[in-house]
């Protein structure tokens, strides 16, 4: 993860209607959007929809497979404060890849060789994009 608590992913609680994901990345101005922050023990709620990121995710092999959804699991257990402590995820901006919110996405590691783009929404933390591939994490 690294960094201050500043440079943690963006905040914001709308939510985005039921449009595609493709569709939906232009919307949203750049810049960070005004952050409306929850509780400070408030637990992680995960938005897995995409379809983008199922798409990927049902078609892991089963050992990827057992590591990613084992990986959401502490995801879920976590409150946004311990997951910006927690350093196994290494969260890395991803400046050029603009979300709904306008919020910051990052890419971080799920397993040994999987990444996901994401980004936070208020409580949310949700999920864009599954890569197998770590690189390809960081294509826009």
């Amino acid at each position: 993860m690294g960094g201050s608590p500043a440079a943690s992913p963006g905040q914001r609680s709308t939510r985005q209607g039921r449009r595609g994901w493709r569709a939906s990345w232009g919307a949203g101005g750049g810049g960070r959007v005004g952050s409306v922050a929850g509780k400070a023990g408030e637990r992680v709620r995960l938005d897995l929809n995409s379809p983008e990121f199922q798409e990927v995710l049902f078609h892991l092999e089963a050992e990827e497979s057992k590591q990613v959804v084992a990986s959401l699991r502490r995801l879920r257990s976590l409150s946004w404060s311990e997951v910006y402590r927690h350093t196994g995820y290494r969260w890395e901006a991803i400046r050029h890849i603009q979300t709904p919110t306008g919020a910051t996405a990052y890419s971080l590691r799920l397993s040994q060789k999987v990444r996901a783009v994401a980004y936070r929404d208020g409580a949310f933390l949700r999920f864009v994009s599954l890569h197998p591939d770590h690189d390809s994490a960081y294509r826009g």
